[in-house]
């Protein structure tokens, strides 16, 4: 995101982290929900969205509009928090409600980090992706978009209810409305913010077996004093890898796996 947009959403940021400093973990998770719904608003109702982002119309006017459309229907916090979106000026309509579903994000990180559950939702959240990824079948109903959005949602729900931190099923539910390129890209997007919120770097790690206490708080000091921040180390059991380690950290990728390896050396054989 570029341009107007960029600053329009670090506005919107800012004022969010002087919302959520003032408020309960539990008044940060609805703040994150009605986000998520206003989102969806937007993304359901084009002509709105169209209007409340048109820069022909000055800021304030767009933002009245929108506050007399949620009157009623969110809680103050978060009606302040999309009057301030609005009233800024956006690149493109789209990236108004991206903004939105960003902060309703960093408002469920926020919760958990109040009530000690990060960790916990960091990994959860790997994790779901994993079993996405891994079953084909539920990785199917949850790309059809002839499967309803709701259909989706109430689904990812029923999987993680009594399995998961509330703010994991909150932000695995909006993971599932279809926003991002996929289901894995959005629990991907959600997994980042809340690394972040520690300052943190996220780090897949493949190994042929799994690492022992020592080897992963190695692993992660040795990546820490790399990348001159902590970083969170996600960790995939791929027996096929045979040995070594695969680290991609971002766009970065370090491989050092016996089975890389022996495939450079068969290419340099038969070339």
């Amino acid at each position: 995101m570029r341009g107007a947009s960029a600053n329009a959403r670090a506005t919107l940021v800012e004022h969010l982290d002087e919302v959520l400093d003032a408020v309960s973990a539990k008044a940060a998770a609805t703040l994150g929900n009605e986000l998520f719904a206003v989102a969806g608003l937007l993304d359901s109702e084009p002509g709105l969205r169209r209007t409340v982002t048109d820069p022909a119309t000055p800021g304030e006017a767009r933002a009245e509009l929108i506050g007399r459309i949620l009157a009623d229907r969110v809680s103050d916090p978060t009606a302040e928090a999309v009057r301030t979106a609005v009233a800024r000026r956006w690149s493109a309509s789209r990236d108004l409600a991206d903004s939105l579903e960003h902060a309703g994000a960093l408002a469920h990180v926020a919760a958990a980090d109040d009530a000690g559950r990060l960790d916990e939702v960091e990994d959860e959240l790997f994790r779901f992706g994993r079993i996405v990824a891994g079953n084909r079948e539920l990785r199917e109903v949850l790309a059809a978009r002839s499967t309803p959005v709701e259909g989706r949602q109430q689904l990812v729900d029923g999987l993680l209810s009594g399995k998961a931190t509330p703010e994991t099923r909150s932000l695995a539910v909006q993971a599932a409305a279809g926003r991002h390129r996929s289901m894995a890209a959005g629990l991907q997007e959600f997994g980042r913010i809340a690394a972040q919120r520690r300052d943190r770097a996220v780090a897949t790690v493949t190994v042929a077996r799994p690492l022992t206490a020592r080897q992963t708080t190695k692993l992660g000091d040795a990546l820490a004093a790399e990348y001159g921040r902590q970083v969170h180390l996600n960790v995939i059991v791929d027996a096929a890898v045979l040995g070594g380690v695969r680290v991609e950290i971002g766009d970065e990728v370090i491989d050092g796996t016996m089975h890389t390896r022996l495939e450079i050396v068969r290419r340099r054989l038969t070339g």
